[in-house]
């Protein structure tokens, strides 16, 4: 058999690799769209790589878009295939898609004026709204922990990536002339000591295993402090200062823990009287998909909720639903946070935020996830002085904070932690995938050091066989 990487190879997002059997059979692993990646990105998620007709299952790790962001645009070009994920996922995925989609028509109309302007012609989006619902249909969830087979050489398992909800790693046994391999995808991981969802679970012996590497050059302050330093900011900002403390925060895992250490901080007395908005219809929703998921809770969560039905809402929480509320908070002055997506501020309610607070020292611009380096979010990290928003070039007079610890995806140490399972001398080869390249260069020499001798970085489009 072959793999090839279509995506997330020595770059973050766009996750996508593709098994080829010797009898012809395709997989896929994940379909994501690349995003912050500057005025390559549209090119970049009109080329597969591949042709979607000749794909015969796919299987997907965890929702987020840079894992399932161009599902619809595979179905659209003809894929007709089952897409295997656990049931949180597909419930996550569902209204991730639609979201996607909604911001692909807009997006697209919006250039398109300006085209027409310029007697250019008419671009097309990547999928409608239409192509989301359509192929929302083809997500075949599954348990956790249990062997299906989708094929009669083929067998699936998903085993807790600890991410976010309903994050996975993917195990396929695959047969071929009566030789039994295992490949092992990690998805994304997440860390041990998350605050709401269980670790990442223990594996099977695998053959081949594609690993994630954000992180792997980072090592995370601990997770409790980043509590105290959310906090300090809050103080900081909305207390001393009086302004307005504006977070940019992926509607799915992020925003919920926010929310999650909010409720913790409101019931020990410690989290000051301040309003507090979510405004992002999406990451309410995702809020939603989390609650009805008590399963994938982790005990201290599971305890919780013996004596607070709704870790995540508390007094002071208001969820901002439509534009017009979303617009009148440029307007207030009254110092509050505001937990607004996207994480990597690229899109959505928060650039508009962000444009209209950027200018005034007394506010703050919390960055607590990962942000590509070309993103707004990266940029402001990276200390910009002067940032273009919308076509418009501000002044960053505003503070621009950082907690790292916050990050849903797991640093070299929990990274280790998730092979610690398996007999390096076992493993094939190991691919790095899902990471920057000058990371992955630092992890492999770190993973050569635990014994995993075979390692390699594939690059786009990169294919090799599997003995």
């Amino acid at each position: 058999m072959k793999i090839a990487f279509h995506g997330a190879a020595r770059t973050v997002t766009g996750s996508k690799h593709l098994i080829t059997l010797k009898n012809g059979k395709k997989i896929l692993l994940d379909c994501g769209m690349f995003q912050g990646m500057g005025k390559e990105t549209d090119s970049l998620n009109r080329d597969f790589g591949f042709d979607p007709t000749e794909v015969t299952y796919m299987v997907l790790s965890h929702a987020h878009i840079d894992h399932t962001g161009l599902i619809p645009r595979l179905v659209k070009q003809g894929y007709r295939g089952p897409i295997y994920c656990t049931h949180a996922t597909r419930d996550m995925a569902e209204i991730l898609l639609l979201d996607s989609a909604e911001i692909q028509e807009d997006d697209i109309k919006f250039s398109n004026k300006k085209r027409a302007k310029e007697g250019a012609p008419y671009l097309q989006p990547l999928y409608t709204v239409e192509d989301a619902k359509f192929a929302i249909n083809f997500l075949k969830p599954v348990n956790f922990n249990d062997w299906i087979t989708i094929d009669p050489d083929i067998q699936v398992m998903f085993t807790d990536a600890g991410h976010i909800v309903g994050a996975a790693c993917i195990h396929l046994r695959i047969t071929e002339y009566g030789k039994t391999q295992q490949i092992s995808f990690s998805g994304d991981i997440g860390r041990y000591n998350d605050a709401i969802l269980k670790s990442p679970a223990v594996f099977p012996q695998a053959d081949y295993i594609l690993m994630e590497s954000t992180y792997g050059s980072t090592l995370h302050a601990d997770a409790a402090p980043a509590d105290d330093e959310l906090l300090r900011y809050i103080h900081e900002t909305c207390v001393q200062k009086r302004g307005k403390l504006i977070i940019p925060a992926f509607s799915v895992g992020r925003t919920q823990e926010l929310l999650y250490t909010l409720n913790k901080a409101q019931l020990a007395g410690k989290l000051p009287k301040v309003d507090i908005f979510v405004d992002s219809p999406l990451s309410t929703e995702a809020t939603a998909v989390t609650k009805a998921h008590p399963e994938v809770f982790n005990r201290q969560v599971s305890d919780l909720l013996k004596r607070d039905s709704d870790p995540f809402d508390f007094p002071g929480l208001r969820y901002i639903k439509t534009v017009d509320e979303s617009k009148n908070l440029n307007f207030r002055r009254e110092p509050c946070v505001i937990i607004s997506a996207s994480g990597m501020a690229e899109a959505g309610r928060v650039k508009h935020h962000i444009a209209n607070n950027i200018d005034e020292e007394r506010n703050t611009i919390l960055i607590v996830g990962y942000c590509e380096p070309e993103s707004l979010g990266g940029r402001l990290m990276r200390g910009a002085k002067e940032v273009s928003i919308y076509g418009t070039r501000y002044e960053v007079r505003a503070e621009v904070g950082v907690i790292r610890s916050m990050s849903a995806h797991g640093d070299y140490e929990d990274l280790s932690q998730w092979l610690a399972c398996q007999n390096p001398r076992d493993i094939k080869k190991l691919f790095l995938v899902h990471g920057e390249y000058d990371v992955q260069q630092i992890f492999k020499k770190w993973l050569f050091k635990k014994g995993f001798l075979d390692i390699e970085i594939p690059d786009r489009h990169y294919e090799i066989g599997l003995t």
